[in-house]
């Protein structure tokens, strides 16, 4: 990478963090900032994208700050998002006309229900890969277009954008001078024909978008525009972006066919690079666009589940029986087992492998021993467990992993990693740089900049931290999980 730095934005769920990579590939400064989460009516999740922004910027400057360097020492900047979570701005101003819908916002689960019954989801997934469901952009946007007084005339007229997250960075970052997006995120809209590469004429009309506030579609790897210098202090190259799963595949460096990995933050989401051939999934997995360099795109199987990281959140917020996040560890730790209490974290639904918008989550099992720690444990033992219906919903479509690459913040427990290794019956091997989120923005920005010349190269970086190897008897994981499954059926809503 010579002597040059990237900076590398990581907009997530619950944090806009950034960090500073230097040419080695180390980390030289890092910035992180928690912003205010929106909940409005029951199932309805909004962020305020002024917000975002704001968090955003100074996590950058922050990240400067704490590497010692200037803007100006930047080669390149890289952009990875919370996908899906949709906003729409006043172009004349950059203004955006309500909070973003988020991601985990359920508020669109009967406009997804009638076009099922209407008889729609085969052709949307046929040309997006991905199942009917408020999860993703289409149904939020039309949304706002349809609630937000004149928003729909003046989207027609062009006078209003839409953007994903990173899509809504770069207008700012360009000083409005850019509205643009990646492959990857534009794949996660149902509105993105993933085999043709480019917006649909007839799900634009299913969903009533206009096309005059869609984003430019741009590789994953090359020159998106540079930041307006009044920003950092320095005009920037922006010259790539992913969505966070997708980043996060690029981080792992699972470039080969087969090769899964597995990031564990607010949720949990597994992607298996199936190569340059699109797989459909027969136990409604999601096909969608893992990167796409130079005109081609490679695809990936992916299995979201919505709530990870958020249910060790609710403990601390909700219930107040921790004042930490890291304090789970210890808690879970002082009980050898849940005794017998399951956990399932289905606040805003279930997403795959059961896509059930309108199931509600439960602590089952509950006796007079319950206490504290029992829920803690059961909590962690529910991120295993919903990984494990992922795993068995890859193999029934085929893919029969040996391991699993994990990130995301939540890796760094130990505990959680070997009890994850346990439930999934399979090798659990954590990398050195656990923020792979970050450094596949920043391996995305320094390949589309010049920096590096081929996957190879950023492949030959990745390097291991710990594997974790089950402990389990098969037996016991059986139960675990058929136990799991019932507690499942019980909270399903058909």
């Amino acid at each position: 990478m010579s002597t040059s730095h990237i900076l590398a934005i990581d907009q997530g769920t619950t944090s806009s963090r950034a960090i500073v990579f230097d040419a080695h590939g180390s980390i030289a400064g890092t910035h992180q900032l928690e912003f205010t989460q929106h909940f409005p009516a029951d199932g309805w999740v909004e962020h305020d994208a002024n917000e975002i922004w704001d968090t955003t910027l100074a996590a950058c400057k922050g990240a400067l700050a704490a590497a010692k360097i200037e803007a100006s020492a930047l080669a390149a900047i890289g952009i990875t998002n919370q996908r899906e979570t949709t906003v729409v701005w006043d172009r004349a101003t950059g203004t955006p006309v309500a909070n973003a819908i988020v991601w985990q916002d359920r508020r669109t689960a009967e406009a997804c229900r009638a076009l099922v019954r209407s008889g729609h989801e085969p052709m949307i997934q046929q040309k997006t890969g991905l199942v009917v469901d408020a999860y993703f952009s289409a149904t939020k946007l039309a949304w706002l277009l349809d609630n937000i007084p004149g928003a729909r005339a003046a989207a027609q007229t062009g006078k209003l954008a839409f953007g994903t997250i990173d899509c809504f960075l770069l207008w700012r970052l360009t000083g409005g001078a850019v509205h643009a997006t990646d492959a990857t995120n534009a794949a996660r809209t149902l509105l993105y024909d993933i085999h043709a590469g480019d917006w649909d004429d007839a799900l634009l009309a299913l969903f009533d978008v206009p096309r005059e506030v869609l984003p430019k579609v741009h590789d994953s790897a090359g020159m998106f525009g540079a930041t307006a210098s009044d920003i950092l202090g320095a005009s920037v190259p922006i010259t790539g972006i992913a969505g966070d799963q997708q980043a996060a595949l690029v981080g792992q460096a699972c470039f080969a066919p087969g090769m899964m990995k597995s990031t564990f933050g607010t949720g949990a989401f597994m992607l298996v690079n199936t190569g340059q051939q699109p797989v459909t999934s027969t136990t409604r997995l999601l096909t969608t666009i893992a990167y796409r360099l130079d005109g081609v795109s490679t695809y990936a199987l992916e299995g979201s589940i919505f709530i990870a990281g958020a249910a060790v959140q609710w403990l601390r917020d909700g219930l107040a029986i921790i004042d930490t996040a890291a304090e789970i560890e210890t808690l879970a730790a002082s009980v050898p087992d849940a005794g017998g209490v399951i956990v399932v974290p289905a606040f805003t639904g279930l997403g795959a492998p059961y896509w059930d918008a309108d199931a509600r989550g439960a602590i089952l099992g509950i006796t007079r021993d319950t206490g504290r720690a029992q829920i803690a444990r059961a909590t962690l033992d529910a991120i295993c467990l919903q990984t494990r219906d992922l795993i068995e919903a890859m193999r029934a479509d085929g893919s029969a992993p040996k391991s699993l690459r994990v990130d995301g913040g939540m890796v760094v427990n130990d505990a959680l990693m070997q009890r994850l290794a346990d439930v999934l019956g399979l090798a659990v091997t954590r990398p050195r740089i656990t923020e792979t989120t970050a450094l596949g923005a920043a391996s995305l920005a320094g390949l589309g900049a010049g920096l590096f010349g081929s996957l190879e190269e950023i492949a030959g970086r990745w390097a291991e931290d710990r594997s974790f190897t089950p402990a389990l008897a098969d037996d016991a994981r059986d139960a675990l999980y058929e136990s799991w499954q019932a507690a499942v059926a019980r909270v399903r809503s058909s």
